[in-house]
């Protein structure tokens, strides 16, 4: 026997740089000489097919601390064998469950059985009259004692393979598929299932999936797992149609009737579909995940080597559907997936064939070589590019194949054995090493407080990270940063911002965010708008005719806004209102361009519900009004009233001047009028617009407050589309 690295499985990090993903399908070697990795193990001969195949199939379990693995022992069969893992060798019990050379087995623990299902393999046609047989085992003290009553009979049909798994009612389920016909009529192929007893004691007829299309291409095949508490999955390959369907059953409920079973594409296109998957599931998972290794056909179809030749497919039964993620690249020349659970580390393994380390490409895709593994986290699956890790190489032959390991997850007490086998020098290998509990990223959070208010706003943030960070990095989104755990922070100015924890620990980092609403200050005497109304003349008129807005008392101000068609004067204005804006020209005349008016008014205990201005010609006109309350009744106004024009009709913005207001808390306000009917401004940034008309004539009002006296800034406000425009603007004067 030669141990060949046992002992060190690389990092994926150390791959060999002629393993990238991209590597052209070309066949062609490089000059480096082939290590070895992993272990030699015993020989074999008289078996029809490589032992340790086939894809979808199990054949190793953890039991009672030690690994166990059904393998071919030359003149005899099948035996149960214990890997002996201080001498690093496996150790034949004796046990002989099938004795044919035609056969081949998937293999599942319970935790008080062994169920070992033993297929005649078929190729080609399945025969009648080669059973497939279920031996059930009893374990104590290191031995395994086949149950009376055992084997007992699946099918009487070969096949090209066969899985097994127990749903939550004890059953056993069995899965293949059945190729009839011929080369001259054709063949056809049917995916079939049937179901045990509970314990497999006794087998029902096997039936047809009842779904609406069991038929996939001759070499097609199906894989059976128990997953979510009390479901059946079965999932099967479809060249046909390009597809893995995905068929699922609820534990108690009629085995054959259709209504027991749905069925969906787990992935489903050109190419998408080859017959290589690999099913694993976590019993422990209540959320019923599972995942699929599988392989797609896209290499008969380019040679482009970064499209995907393996793909992670997790059904995820909250949604009903499955996620893609890509293990190997057809430039990686990969085959024959096999994926282990690693609970403890939350990490899927998968195990693929590629070519040796020293080739760089292959003839095609599925040739023999070496056992690479990469991993990726459960729940965000993402693979590093290249084949990965090479863990069963032999420096002396090029062809292992066949990786096979176990359906039980993984941890550190188990760590991770895997089998495969050299069909050329008849041997088996395996690799095994410790899992040790790696120490995950943190999973970022936190908590603000408060998270919305008016500025200055002081916000205290307080670190909830769990999986043991040792750094932190806060960015609190208006620039300020901190790299203690649990920062307060003062935002001055209102917006809205993005608050992010990014903790770090010897694993790598996550991060989280959380939104900051940070509102103006109040103005200092409290001006407050109380509501607004507008109101349009899509159709020439003179009378423009405003209800005063929902709410309104004695003492608010009221500011009304108005856009007239072409060049009309205001031949009358309702008792009290003073103007701002007075006909402002936006190129207006007799037939073109429009006219801007701007108006306040202080509301008198009892004032009318609505008021009336009498236009000089029928036109088409725009208006509203809004109140605001908390304002100087003797003196509205704070600031000048300035205005802006652009009557080119090519203006996509607009800038009022800055006014100077003399008392804090003032509100300023101001609006735009356009010769246009169709909304098309937005308010210039940190104003509220309160409204904007329609179909007439666009006018529009928008206010911000100001907590301090003093200049403003400009204000500008921009356009959807070119037009002639007309912007206004001033101040409100609080009332103290």
């Amino acid at each position: 026997m030669k141990i060949k690295h046992s002992a060190r499985w690389l990092s994926q990090t150390l791959v060999l740089a002629t393993l990238i993903a991209g590597s052209l399908l070309t066949g062609s070697s490089g000059a480096l000489a082939d290590s070895s990795y992993g272990t030699e193990s015993i020989s074999y001969s008289g078996v029809n097919y490589p032992p340790t195949a086939d894809k979808p199939q199990s054949k190793l379990w953890w039991n009672d601390g030690s690994w166990w693995a059904d393998m071919w022992t030359s003149g005899s069969g099948w035996h149960i064998y214990r890997l002996d893992r201080s001498a690093q060798a496996w150790v034949d019990t004796g046990v002989l469950n099938d004795s044919r050379n035609s056969t081949l087995a998937d293999t599942l623990w319970d935790g008080e059985h062994l169920y070992i299902a033993s297929h005649v393999v078929a190729k080609s046609v399945s025969k009648s009259n080669q059973q497939a047989k279920l031996y059930r085992y009893s374990y104590a003290n290191g031995t395994y004692t086949l149950d009376n009553g055992f084997p007992t009979t699946i099918n009487n049909n070969s096949s090209e393979t066969m899985t097994i798994d127990k749903d939550t009612t004890g059953a056993i389920w069995a899965t293949w598929t059945q190729v009839g016909g011929n080369a001259s009529a054709g063949f056809t192929n049917t995916v079939y299932v049937n179901n045990s007893l509970p314990g497999g004691t006794n087998w029902a007829t096997p039936f047809v999936l009842p779904v609406s299309n069991p038929n996939p291409a001759a070499d097609d095949i199906s894989a059976v797992v128990a997953f979510g508490q009390n479901k059946i999955g079965v999932m099967w390959s479809d060249q046909l149609t390009g597809s893995m369907w995905w068929a699922t059953r609820t534990d108690g409920t009629a085995p054959a009737s259709a209504s027991s079973w749905k069925v969906q594409p787990a992935i489903q296109g050109n190419k998408q579909a080859d017959d290589h998957m690999n099913l694993k599931t976590l019993q422990a998972d209540n959320s019923g995940r599972v995942y699929a290794s599988v392989k797609t056909s896209l290499n008969e179809i380019s040679g482009d080597p970064a499209l995907p030749q393996l793909q992670l497919l997790v059904f995820k039964p909250g949604t009903g559907s499955f996620s893609v993620s890509t293990i190997s690249t057809l430039g990686d020349c990969v085959s024959r997936p096999q994926i282990v659970l690693d609970t403890q580390n939350n990490l899927v393994h998968a195990f693929q064939t590629a070519p040796s380390t020293s080739v760089s490409g292959c003839a095609f895709s599925g040739v023999a070589g070496s056992i690479y593994e990469k991993t990726a986290s459960m729940d965000d699956p993402v693979f590093v590019s290249g084949r990965g890790t090479p863990i069963i190489q032999d420096d002396e032959s090029d062809n292992i194949n066949n990786v096979t390991t176990t359906k039980q997850s993984v941890n550190s007490t188990t760590g991770l054995v895997v089998l495969a086998s050299d069909d050329v020098t008849k041997r088996y290998w395996f690799a095994d090493r410790s899992l040790d509990a790696v120490t995950p990223p943190p999973v970022a959070a936190f908590t603000a407080t408060p998270t919305s208010g008016t500025a200055p706003l002081d916000v205290s943030f307080t670190d909830t990270s769990t999986g043991t960070p040792t750094s932190w990095s806060w960015t609190f989104g208006d620039g300020g940063t901190s790299t203690v755990q649990n920062p307060s922070h003062s935002y001055a100015a209102a917006g809205i911002f993005t608050a992010t924890l990014t903790a770090t620990n010897s694993s790598g980092s996550t991060s989280a965010t959380s939104t900051i609403t940070v509102s103006p200050a109040p103005p200092a005497a409290g001006v407050s708008v109380v509501g607004s109304t507008t109101a349009t003349a899509g159709t020439a008129s003179a009378t423009v005719a405003m209800a005063a807005p929902a709410g309104t008392a004695a003492g608010d101000v009221l500011v009304a806004a108005i856009t007239a068609d072409f060049n009309p004067t205001m031949a009358s204005v309702p008792a009290g209102w003073v103007p701002m804006v007075n006909a402002l020209s936006i190129n207006s005349g007799p037939s073109s361009g429009a006219r801007a008016f701007a108006y306040y008014y202080v509301v008198g205990a009892a004032d009318p519900l609505s008021y009336t201005w009498t236009l000089s010609t029928a036109v088409k006109w725009g208006a509203g009004i809004t109140s605001y309350r908390g304002v100087s009744n003797t003196a509205p106004l704070d600031g000048p009233v300035v205005t802006a024009v652009d009557a080119s009709y090519t203006a996509t913005s607009i800038t009022a001047p800055s006014i100077t207001t003399a008392t804090d808390g003032a509100m300023l306000i101001g609006g735009v009028a356009c010769d246009c009917a169709s909304p098309v401004v937005s308010a210039p940034s940190g104003w509220t617009e309160r409204w904007e008309t329609t179909a007439g004539q666009v006018a529009e009002l928008a206010d911000r407050p100001q907590a301090t006296a003093g200049a403003s800034g400009t204000a500008t406000w921009t356009l959807s589309a070119a037009r002639a425009v007309a912007a206004w603007r001033t101040a409100l004067k609080p009332a103290s």
